[in-house]
Parts: structure tokens; C-alpha cells; sequence
């Protein structure tokens, strides 16, 4: 089933990209419309990683006793801003109570229908885009300093291999001997060998937008304004530069989408987790693999360019300015990981970013129709998954566009949730 108007795609980030090159796969006609050019926003900074096995919810079971702490420390794995306490306080409520043994267990298994097949699925993009080179496929390595860390991260571990993944565990010694540039100070390494990465994430969305184009999308540089219905029809996007002609409409603009939501009666829990990086240009030493230093929730990641370092959770919204102090924090983190990093680096070695992870409080995005219109479809709200979780998400919004059932179950992912809870 074609359109003859065609699909807006709204957002030109990673979910954008893939989900227009899903549509094209379909037949559709697409068009574009970000005011930034493509892989500018949250895909520009995040780690990454391509892990079918982030599938552990934020909120955990006993998580709510370190809300406390969160207010104390502006430079911890996850920090809220006091001055955005007031406004974050419906959202973490929900976070708390998403951390219910059996919530999180039935989050866990719709996170894995929806990552599990992210490496073989972003592959494919990528090769279609002749950007396969930019695709490793070499595992992931979460390392721990203390048995006190270990044991609390074992529900977490217990939820992966209850869905399926497949887990190494790395004594001293034979994590000492998988990568010794690792500080002897880890004592007990897990590595997950399904899980992959790009060493260019910002690289990779534009080859896929790129090759979207070459297909016959229309890039449209301009900010969307309102979706315009007839009844519950769509009928186009009103845009910063005038009206752009659509049947359907995905909303895939990340932690912005919560406006366009709005629009559509569709009052979804979206915020946004402040994510920072820092890259060290030419480093002394890399890990041999993408490796998260799992008590201080960062990842180290030989990208292309440099070292990338990120990480951490700062709640806080859209309008506060960064606080460069955490991605300096994650220099000095680095350091106790991979000992052989110089103890002072130049400016021009150095550069830092601060990104919006579309974040909501069960850990679950917004996948499927609006409440107003079964033509329009959101994806967004991927949280610290959003690299990973683009390309199913993209073939769930293709395939219900074109009429078609992938036999996957998506009611965890409505928009409907928020109404119902």
C-alpha cells in the first residue's frame, strides 16, 4: 500500500534515517524535514554501541533509595538539577514505580523484541548506504572494580540471560589477559560477544540520509510546526518555509517530539536526559573493545576520531546550560580505567559535547499511531538506546504504514500507556 503524497519523516537523527530508508524499502515516497542537518543532534555524541542486550530498564527494583543522592551529587552516573526539580518530579514518580520486579521483567522482554535484532538490521542500512566499513561487530565489555558493584548489578545480568543473551564471565586474570590496557585494579569483567558498534556515529546517520536522498527522499531543511489533518487524515506538515504535502507523518525528532505529541492528545512522559562526551584525539592506549566501567556508568569507545568517553545521566531539561564539569569527570574516570592515558592533555587534543537523549520513565520509546490519527506514527524516546534501537523501530513504522504485521507485539511501546497508568 502506497501513498500518494507520500510519508513525512520529521527528524533527519538516527530513527529518522533508518525509517526512511525502511519506507523506500516499501515503495514510499519520503520527505525529510529537520532544521539541523542530518546527524547533528543526539546522534552526533552518543557512544555508539549497537547492543541487543541494553535491555535493563533504567529503574530498577530498590533504585528509588538513591534518589537522595541524585539531588547531592552534580557529578554523579545520574544527577538532577535542583532548579528542575520541580518540573521532573511527575516524571521521576513514574520512574520509581516503573522499577517493580514485574514491570521491569516485562519491560526487559519488549526492550529485547526490539534490539535484539539491531546489528544484523543496521548492518544491512549501512551496507546499502556503502557505509559498512563504519560497522564493527566485536562485542562489548561491562568491567567492575568491587564485588559490591557486581552483586548489585546481578538482576540486571539475570533479566539478559532470561531473554536469551549469552554472557562470559572474565575473572582477573583473563580479563587482565583480554585487554591489557585495563587498570589490574577490575577484578571481574563480563563480555557480551552478540553486541556491536560504529566508530562513527554522526558519520553513519548521514550516509543513511545520504543514501535516502540517492533513492528519491527530499531533504527539507526547515522546523515542523503543526500536523495538519483532515478529520483524522492527514493532510501535510506546516513547516518553518510553508506547507509540505504528506498522507503520513512519523515523528522521529527526538527529545523535541513532545510538542507534535501534544498536538495529537497524545500527553507521553518525554523528557530528556542530558548525555555528555569527551574525546581525547590520538590517545596513548584504547580499549581492545567498547568497554563500560559499569559502577561509573561510562563508556570508553575507539571511534574513528579519537577516544570517545560518555555517558552518565544529568536530568535537567532542554534549556539549562551544560555543566562541563561531568564531561571533565569523565576524563578523570578514564584515567583509573586506562592507566596508560597521559596525566595532562592540550586543549586542541580535547573536545566536549552535550546531547538530549528523548528519555522516558519506564525505559520504553513511543512506537505506533498518534491517539488522533492512525496516520500519523511516533518513534522517539529511545533514551540511551537510540543507535540501537533505530533500525527495528524503523521497520515496525515501515511495515504498519505498508499494511503489514511483523507478528511483533508493540503495545508496550503506545503512546496509550500514559493514559492507562
Amino acid at each position: 500500500m502506497k501513498s500518494s503524497n507520500g510519508v513525512a519523516v520529521i527528524g533527519a537523527g538516527v530513527v529518522g534515517a533508518c525509517t526512511a530508508l525502511m519506507l523506500q524499502r516499501y515503495g514510499h515516497a519520503v520527505t525529510i524535514i529537520d532544521p539541523k542537518p542530518p546527524g547533528e543532534g543526539a546522534s552526533f555524541g552518543n557512544a555508539g554501541c549497537l547492543n541487543g542486550s541494553s535491555i535493563v530498564p533504567m529503574s530498577m527494583p530498590g533504585l528509588w533509595k538513591d534518589v537522595p543522592g541524585w539531588l547531592l551529587d552534580p557529578l554523579g552516573p545520574l544527577s538532577v538539577r535542583w532548579s528542575y526539580v520541580p518540573r521532573i518530579i511527575p516524571w521521576l514518580t513514574r520512574f520509581v514505580q516503573s522499577g517493580r520486579p514485574d514491570k521491569v521483567a516485562a519491560q526487559a522482554s519488549a526492550l529485547r523484541d526490539l534490539l535484539g535484532p539491531t546489528l544484523e538490521l543496521m548492518t544491512s542500512l549501512a551496507k546499502e548506504a556503502g557505509a559498512e566499513n563504519l560497522i564493527r561487530h566485536q562485542g562489548h565489555l561491562y568491567v567492575y572494580r568491587s564485588e559490591k558493584g557486581f552483586r548489585k548489578d546481578q538482576g540486571g545480568w539475570a533479566l539478559r540471560q532470561q531473554n536469551g543473551i549469552k554472557l562470559q564471565i572474565l575473572t582477573r586474570p583473563a580479563l587482565r589477559e583480554f585487554d591489557p590496557a585495563l587498570a589490574p585494579h577490575y577484578f571481574r569483567g563480563i563480555f557480551v560477544e552478540e553486541n556491536g558498534h560504529t566508530v562513527n556515529p554522526s558519520k553513519l546517520v548521514k550516509r543513511l540520509v545520504e543514501q535516502a536522498v540517492r533513492n528519491g527522499a527530499i531533504l527539507i531543511p526547515a522546523v515542523a510546526q503543526e500536523i495538519l489533518l483532515e478529520g483524522d487524515q492527514v493532510r501535510g506538515v506546516r513547516t518553518s518555509i510553508g506547507e509540505i504535502s504528506a498522507d503520513y507523518v512519523v515523528v522521529a525528532t527526538g527529545a523535541h517530539s513532545k510538542l507534535l505529541a501534544n498536538q495529537m492528545g497524545d500527553h507521553v512522559m518525554l523528557d530528556t536526559e542530558r548525555g555528555y562526551h569527551l574525546m581525547i584525539r590520538d590517545p596513548e592506549v584504547k580499549p581492545r573493545v567498547p568497554t563500560t566501567e559499569a559502577e561509573g556508568k561510562f563508556i570508553a569507545n575507539a571511534m574513528e576520531d579519537g577516544l570517545r568517553l560518555a555517558g552518565t545521566v544529568e536530568l535537567g531539561g532542554l534549556d539549562l546550560p551544560p555543566d562541563w564539569r561531568r564531561a571533565r569527570s569523565l576524563l578523570q574516570n578514564a584515567r583509573q580505567m586506562l592507566p596508560g592515558l597521559a596525566a595532562e592533555y592540550p586543549e586542541d587534543r580535547l573536545t566536549q559535547w552535550m546531547g538530549f537523549r528523548p528519555s522516558m520513565p519506564d525505559s520504553l520509546p513511543v512506537i505506533g499511531p498518534s491517539m488522533r490519527s492512525p496516520n500519523v506514527l511516533y518513534g522517539f524516546g529511545h533514551g540511551h538506546v537510540g543507535m540501537t534501537g533505530a533500525p527495528m523501530t524503523a521497520k515496525i513504522l515501515a511495515a504498519s504504514i505498508s499494511g503489514q504485521n511483523l507478528g511483533i507485539d508493540i503495545s508496550a511501546f503506545s503512546p496509550s500507556r500514559f493514559m492507562r497508568f
